[in-house]
């Protein structure tokens, strides 16, 4: 086997990737390599062919291979390595890495490793969906790559289960392909997507959101005939007498994203129940030190642009560790979600440095404050005119706020 040492070494090349090794040179790493698994740099993005992305980084609307290339042009420019078409089998806790590629397996010894695989989509197994499996069903994503990529179309009469920001995009895409989107069904009481996706791709195209919503059978044996949907209760159960039948030939499925973290378990890193990510502190440092976290891989984003922000910063934690100037503290502060708080991240911070607190609230509400607490004594303090589960709030926090405290508690109030 061959072995390999590189000093800073990316997992994973979309955008935290990308941002991740740039920000890793450009902080003074001559020695920074980048593994892709797929044959070229830009992940998910390379089908993300709609506009909307670098409104806040770039402050214009590009689409998922514009924004992506600036980075891959200025990835390019710098001259850092990349191994592409190659896969990584494991990573251990003391950052051996075992990648595979077509012409070989190869040991790399790593200084510091950055985790930016991604996330990939539930299925109709993973949410044990009702009925039958016949051909037509397909996640958002898969269609969106079928579509957009390799010019196929799924089909024309259409069922979309979820209302995640890929599913309302892909409904959009469809209508413009010439399908017919019947609806999208929500089984919460209120959309999981941004705002703006429900406004330009449901109502600017007639297509009905249905929440308190769901399929309780698929029909159809070589390819799909039909859906049953039904009313939800606060359980989450199928009202009686609410079913309807609903014909179509095809269902996408847009019912959340999970964080790739089979590696990281592998490196015995210690998963956030909350995030399906990493538990990292204040520099994105996960349980095993040198081995940092960023992007969809760490907590599930929903703009790309702040994917981007937070992987620089990860870019330069990594250079910072290898000069010795990040390490482990004796002690942390505990940050904890408390009233109306889904989860927050970093979930531990040192007090050595400013951070930018990230977090999703449980519900929807409307002029609320979010709270930052040291017990009594207020630490940060935002209000927000709407606070939505979909939509990822931001804090940036001073270190000076955090002197003497010993746990920090964020609620809405």
């Amino acid at each position: 086997m061959n072995t390999i040492k590189h000093d800073v070494v990316v997992i994973g090349g979309g955008p935290a990737g990308l941002a991740a090794a740039i920000a890793a040179r450009k902080n003074g790493c001559k020695d920074v390599l980048l593994v892709e698994r797929d044959k070229r740099l830009g992940g998910i993005l390379n089908q993300c062919i709609h506009d909307g992305f670098g409104l806040h980084k770039f402050n214009e609307a590009l689409t998922g291979p514009e924004y992506v290339q600036r980075f891959i042009d200025e990835f390019n420019s710098l001259g850092i390595d990349s191994m592409l078409s190659t896969i990584v089998l494991s990573v251990d806790g003391k950052r051996n890495l075992y990648v595979s590629s077509r012409k070989s397996l190869t040991r790399i010894e790593a200084g510091a490793v950055i985790l930016s695989m991604g996330c990939r989509e539930r299925t109709a197994g993973a949410i044990s969906l009702p009925g039958t499996r016949p051909a037509g069903i397909y996640t958002a994503g898969a269609a969106q790559n079928f579509i957009n990529l390799q010019n196929i179309m799924v089909g024309k009469k259409v069922v979309i289960l979820g209302s995640g920001d890929i599913g309302m995009i892909m409904a959009r895409r469809m209508t413009l392909e010439g399908a017919k989107v019947e609806a999208v069904f929500e089984i919460l009481p209120y959309p999981s997507g941004l705002a703006r996706n429900i406004q330009q791709c449901l109502h600017d195209y007639d297509i009905p959101l249905y929440l308190s919503t769901s399929v309780i059978e698929i029909h159809g044996k070589e390819r799909v005939t039909g859906v049953t949907v039904a009313g939800i209760d606060k359980n989450f159960k199928p009202i009686s007498g609410t079913e309807r039948y609903v014909p179509c030939d095809t269902i996408l499925l847009s019912v959340g994203l999970i964080p790739e973290n089979e590696l990281t378990r592998g490196a015995g890193i210690a998963i956030e129940s909350r995030t399906s990510g990493a538990g990292v502190d204040d520099a994105f440092m996960t349980g095993v030190p040198g081995i940092f976290s960023c992007g969809n891989v760490l907590h599930v984003h929903d703009l790309v642009d702040h994917v981007s922000d937070e992987a620089s910063l990860v870019g330069e934690y990594a250079v910072r560790y290898l000069d010795g100037e990040i390490k482990t503290p004796e002690s942390y502060i505990r940050i904890e979600p408390r009233q109306g708080v889904r989860y927050v991240l970093p979930q531990k911070v040192s007090g050595m440095r400013d951070f930018t607190l990230s977090l999703r609230v449980t519900t929807p509400s409307r002029d609320r404050a979010v709270w930052v607490k040291d017990g009594d004594r207020k630490v940060a303090r935002k209000k927000l005119i709407r606070l939505h589960p979909a939509e990822m709030i931001r804090i940036n926090i001073k270190k000076e706020k955090l002197q003497g405290a010993k746990m920090l508690e964020v609620s809405v109030e």
